[in-house]
């Protein structure tokens, strides 16, 4: 899923200070499971910021949809919208962005800093496990991803500051390559590690510009053809 936090509450106060009437909008999608934009956490910061605007006049609507990367259900977010002056989103920046396409007259600030894309290691703790790089290893890797979880993003083997299975950014990181070649031993595959990786093509990554999946087996205009 996609992890977020969520900015401060001096860096929000800041964004919706010019307003005087302003929409908070949830999205029930990750950012509801990553606990930092759903319904509740839109309750609490619409309180938040009356309360910092006591003195100063401000009105706060609440909604909350189901999830803002989709225009279709953005929807039922314009009567709202169109009662006020800007939209505070408590989406990922996709969400943030989507809102923004469909209102090209409104303000839509985001309350939220996007991460990664992770899992939930325990109750309040997320970790990075994907960076969406285009063309996929996993298979080769043993379902750990070097990209994203080698600081390095290296893909044939530990650099030389791995110690004792360790990162050398922090102690407290594994090795991804220690992981990689632990989990070849597990499964007595460990010769398959010896096949060398051709240089990664990141042109299918963010180095190639914004990226797009068209699917012509599911498109509407193609299928009735």
């Amino acid at each position: 899923m996609i992890v977020a936090e969520a900015k401060t509450l001096e860096e929000i106060f800041q964004l919706v200070e010019p307003f005087k009437k302003i929409l908070v909008a949830g999205c029930g999608g990750c950012v509801t499971v990553c606990m930092a934009g759903g319904a509740k956490e839109v309750g609490l910061l619409a309180s938040a910021i009356r309360l910092s605007r006591r003195n100063n006049q401000l009105e706060v609507l609440e909604q909350t949809v189901l999830r803002q990367c989709e225009y279709e259900f953005n929807r039922e977010l314009s009567s709202s919208v169109s009662e006020v002056e800007a939209v505070l989103s408590l989406a990922c920046g996709v969400g943030v962005q989507s809102l923004a396409e469909q209102n090209p007259d409104k303000p839509v600030l985001p309350g939220l800093n996007t991460k990664f894309m992770g899992l939930p290691l325990e109750q309040g703790v997320w970790a990075e496990r994907c960076q969406g790089c285009g063309e996929c290893v996993l298979d080769k890797t043993f379902g750990i991803c070097p990209i994203t979880r080698c600081s390095k993003s290296l893909l044939n083997g530990p650099c030389g500051g791995s110690q004792g299975g360790k990162c050398e950014i922090d102690p407290d990181v594994p090795c991804a390559w220690q992981l990689i070649y632990d989990k070849a031993i597990s499964l007595g595959q460990v010769d398959r590690l010896r096949h060398i990786q051709p240089v990664k093509d990141w042109s299918k990554s963010r180095d190639g510009g914004p990226r797009k999946v068209v699917r012509g087996d599911v498109r509407l205009d193609e299928i009735g053809q």
